[in-house]
């Protein structure tokens, strides 16, 4: 007697072994890669918020970077205009010296010669480079900012630019990354290099050296006041550091919550399908009357 089988209940059978066998694919795929999203067509909605997320990603990446690279220009910045107080102190400490009426004129003499020997450290700081830029010379920071040139009015040429570069360290804020060697070195409220040729002159002319030494004293107060804009750049780069970590670490929790996987659940889900899938199995072997898997197992 031969045994009819329901044409529909064996396709059935046969489309719940391909479901079943898909499910375990599924959550294998998620227990290897602890996603709970490989591909466009597991959730599109999520997929599309995920692109978000690393747009968000590459751009406090990039503010991050930026940042570094200031911080480091901001640092050869303070390190400079520390080294230019430095020797505008010395400076006024030979003036004073200068000024005492019972030195000699070769005291003197020699005094104007350390006052040179100043002077031209004083162009080296002013023409202070960071990662081969010039880092006073505004815009044109290819180019030397300033050289000697006994036809200027203070005996130094600036050949940068007034203008300034500016860096975006997060979305909607930007910084100013450099002030202009003329604003620091060339002030009108106290220009370094005339206050120290003018020094230099009193010295070597035996006249004019208290009016020399006011002058020395508004150029160091002038270079002290522009010594700000170093000090309360690094403390901002430090706030926005701060922001952007904690910015960093909601990108990563958020993109944990869209696509991570619960692991412990994944593995129950695939345990469960194993099962169902035996089951499965045994049941079309009887319904259809072909050996299965467990026919070859010893008994």
């Amino acid at each position: 007697m031969s045994i009819r089988v329901d044409p529909s209940l064996s396709g059935e059978l046969i489309a719940g072994i391909n479901t079943n066998q898909q499910q375990l694919n599924v959550d294998l795929q998620e227990l290897s890669t602890g996603k709970s999203v490989n591909s466009l067509g597991d959730n599109p909605a999520v997929v599309a918020a995920l692109v978000g997320n690393d747009t968000e990603t590459a751009q406090v990446d990039q503010f991050q970077s930026n940042i570094s690279s200031l911080q480091g220009l901001l640092q050869v910045g303070d390190s400079t205009m520390s080294s230019v107080v430095n020797l505008m102190t010395q400076a006024i400490s030979l003036g004073v010296e200068g000024a005492n009426g019972t030195l000699s004129n070769t005291d003197r003499q020699a005094i104007a010669s350390q006052m040179s020997g100043i002077l031209q450290q004083m162009l080296g700081l002013a023409n202070t480079t960071y990662q081969g830029n010039y880092i006073f010379a505004g815009t044109d920071d290819q180019t030397a900012p300033f050289t000697a040139d006994p036809t200027a009015t203070d005996g130094v040429q600036y050949n940068g630019n007034t203008d300034v570069n500016s860096v975006q360290l997060s979305n909607g804020q930007s910084m100013a990354v450099n002030v202009p060697g003329s604003q620091i070195f060339q002030n009108a409220s106290g220009d370094v290099f005339g206050a120290l040729n003018q020094m230099i002159t009193a010295l070597q002319s035996g006249t004019g050296i208290d009016t020399a030494n006011t002058a020395l004293e508004n150029a160091f107060n002038t270079i002290n006041a522009q010594r700000v804009f170093y000090g309360n750049g690094g403390a901002e780069l430090n706030t926005v550091t701060s922001f952007l970590s904690q910015e960093k670490v909601e990108l990563s929790t958020q993109q944990t919550n869209l696509i991570g996987a619960d692991v412990g659940q994944v593995a129950s889900d695939y345990s469960q399908s194993e099962v169902q899938q035996e089951a499965l199995f045994a049941a079309s072997g009887k319904i259809l009357g072909e050996p299965t898997l467990f026919d070859y197992l010893p008994s």
